[in-house]
C-alpha cells in the first residue's frame, strides 16, 4: 500500500504498522488496517478535490488585472531607467548618480523655456510619481486574502499602527532592561527631528493607498509622538524616518522686496546684477507710469532687432502692466541678445513687487524669474564647430 503526504513516501511506515498489527488479535489488526486505508483514501482524494475547484470569472479577471498592472509598471520603470541613462549621457554625467533634480535641470536646459503652461512643459518623472499607486492582488485563486488584517477594511493602516506599537514595546523593554542594569541612554545618539514633521494626511494616504478618517490620522500622530518621545528612539530611526517629511526651508524662498517711494511719490524697485552671457544691467521699474522705456538714455529703439524688443516687452505684456509702469535700464557688455536678456530678467524680478502671488507663480512657470546661465559652447578640436563635424569624403 503506497501513501504520499506532501511528496513524502511513507510506504515503509505503513508496512511496519501492518506487521505490528498482525501480532495483535484479529479485531485490532483489522481496525488498524481500516484506519490506514481510510487515511490513504483521504489523503489521495484531497488533491483531486483541489484540482476540481474552479476559479470564478470575477476572481480570474481580478487576478489578470493585477498582474497586468504589475507588468505595466515594470515596463515603465525599465523605460524610465533607459531614458535617464540617455539623458545623463547627453549631459556628460554619470547615469548611476543622476538624480531627479539633475533630470529636471537637464530638461530645462535642453528644451525651450517659453512654455508657461505647466501641462505643456516637458517632464520626466518616475513611474511611481506619474501613475497613481494601486494595491497589489489581495486574494489568491481560492479567494483567500493575503493580508492578515484584510477584514479590518484598512489593512495597510492598521498594519502600520501594529508596527508602531511593536516598535514602542521593543523600546520600552529595552529601557526597562537598561534601568535594571543602571545604564542611561546615550545623549549623543538622541534622535533629533528638528526640521522634520510627520507626513500630512494626504501624503500618508498616498503611501498606504488607503483613505483614512481624521480620527484615524490623529491616532497615527499620537502613536508616532509616543514612539519618538522614547529616550531610545534612535534605535528605531530607520522606521521613524519613513513617515517624516522635511520642512520647507524658508530661507531658500525668494523674498519679494517692498517698493520704495521716490521724490515724486511713485513706487519704484531697482534690481541690480542682471546678468546674461557677458552683459550686465541695472533695472528700475516705477509705478504708476506711462509706459516709458529708457535704455542707456535712449528709448526702446536702442535695439534694432525686433526679437530683442519682443524679449524686452514680454514680461510687461505677461503681467498686464504694459503702459502702466516706467522702465529705466543701464546695461553694458555683451551683444544685443545678451543685453536684452539681462534687462528682461531685471524687469521680471522688479515686477514681482507690483503683482499678486498668483501672477508671480505664473511668471515663474513661464521661466521669467529663472536666470539664464547659458554660455556659448566652445569649438572642439578636430571639429568644424562646437557640435558640427567636418564632412567626411571617401576620396
Amino acid at each position: 500500500m503506497a501513501l504520499r503526504v506532501f511528496g513524502l513516501n511513507i510506504v515503509k511506515t505503513n508496512r511496519n504498522l501492518l506487521q505490528n498489527a498482525c501480532k495483535f488479535s484479529a479485531p485490532v489488526a483489522g481496525y488498524v488496517a481500516a484506519a490506514l486505508f481510510a487515511t490513504e483514501v483521504t489523503v489521495q482524494a484531497a488533491p483531486a478535490a483541489v484540482q476540481k475547484q474552479r476559479v470564478s470569472k470575477a476572481m480570474r479577471a481580478y487576478l489578470k488585472r493585477a498582474n497586468e498592472h504589475d507588468e505595466f509598471m515594470k515596463t515603465q520603470h525599465l523605460e524610465f531607467q533607459i531614458g535617464k541613462r540617455h539623458l545623463a549621457n547627453m549631459m556628460g554625467a554619470d547615469a548611476e548618480t543622476f538624480t531627479q533634480e539633475d533630470i529636471d535641470e537637464a530638461i530645462s536646459y535642453l528644451f525651450p523655456s517659453g512654455l508657461y503652461d505647466q501641462k505643456a512643459r516637458p517632464a520626466m518623472k518616475s513611474p511611481e510619481v506619474v501613475f497613481p499607486a494601486r494595491k497589489a492582488a489581495e486574494f489568491d485563486e481560492t479567494g483567500r486574502p493575503f493580508h492578515s488584517m484584510f477584514y479590518t477594511g484598512k489593512p495597510n493602516f492598521f498594519q502600520l499602527l501594529h508596527d508602531i506599537v511593536e516598535e514602542t514595546n521593543k523600546l520600552a523593554d529595552l529601557e526597562e532592561r537598561m534601568l535594571r542594569r543602571g545604564n542611561k541612554p546615550d545623549e549623543n545618539q538622541k534622535l533629533g527631528i528638528a526640521g522634520f514633521q510627520l507626513l500630512p494626511k494626504d501624503q500618508l494616504e498616498l503611501l498606504l493607498v488607503e483613505s483614512i478618517a481624521d480620527i484615524e490620522y490623529s491616532n497615527f500622530t499620537k502613536s508616532m509622538d509616543r514612539l519618538i518621545a522614547s529616550p531610545y528612539a534612535y534605535k528605531s530611526k530607520a522606521f521613524i524616518e519613513r513617515y517624516l517629511k522635511p520642512l520647507m526651508d524658508q530661507s531658500k524662498q525668494l523674498e519679494v522686496p517692498k517698493p520704495r517711494i521716490d521724490e515724486e511719490g511713485r513706487q519704484y524697485i531697482t534690481t541690480y546684477e542682471c546678468l546674461r552671457k557677458t552683459a550686465r544691467a541695472d533695472v528700475t521699474v516705477r509705478l504708476p507710469g506711462t509706459g516709458k522705456i529708457s535704455i542707456n538714455g535712449k528709448d526702446i529703439s536702442y535695439f534694432e532687432d525686433e526679437n530683442c524688443k519682443e524679449q524686452l516687452l514680454f514680461p510687461l505684456q505677461f503681467s498686464e502692466l504694459l503702459g502702466k509702469v516706467d522702465v529705466e535700464a543701464n546695461v553694458e557688455g555683451g551683444g544685443p541678445s545678451g543685453q536684452a536678456g539681462a534687462i528682461r530678467w531685471g524687469i521680471a524680478m522688479s515686477l514681482r513687487s507690483f503683482v499678486d502671488q498668483e501672477m508671480i507663480e505664473s511668471m515663474r512657470l513661464a521661466g521669467l524669474l529663472t536666470r539664464d546661465y547659458r554660455r556659448r559652447e566652445r569649438k572642439k578640436f578636430g571639429q568644424e564647430g562646437a557640435r558640427r563635424k567636418y564632412t567626411w569624403k571617401k576620396r
